[in-house]
């Protein structure tokens, strides 16, 4: 568990002490890529909680979903047409769609352990009154 946020404050702190800076031609390509990489991470912490997570399933989507998206904002700038906004629409659906999976599943868990401790406390005082 501490492997993943270390990992994030590393990244984060790498990021901003460097001097980093991204050419404007290639901000339609980054913005795809992040967008990707947000869906599939979205996807696979649902998935995780679900309970059908699967390290080859999530890696090579994170992989796919990059290339794929970048393939599209490639040809799209060489055709002259907008195409990486199909890519933006389509990852923003199913980063919101996921989300809200995420949060429902969250709810729900938080509902049953609610109704859980609820069940406890009233056995414990009826096993007092018994008493």
């Amino acid at each position: 568990m501490w492997l993943p946020l270390l990992g994030l404050l590393i990244g984060i702190s790498l990021g901003l002490l460097s001097d980093l800076q991204i050419p404007s031609v290639y901000s339609n390509y980054l913005s795809i890529a992040v967008l990707a990489a947000l869906d599939t991470l979205f996807g696979g912490i649902r998935a995780h909680l679900q309970q059908v997570y699967d390290d080859k399933i999530f890696i090579s989507g994170f992989f796919f979903n990059i290339i794929l998206a970048a393939s599209l904002a490639f040809l799209g700038v060489h055709l002259g047409v907008d195409l990486y906004l199909a890519a933006v629409f389509a990852f923003g659906v199913r980063l919101f769609q996921n989300i809200a999976i995420i949060r429902r599943i969250l709810l729900t868990k938080w509902s049953e352990r609610a109704e859980e401790k609820k069940r406890g406390e009233i056995e414990e005082s009826q096993d007092v009154e018994k008493l």
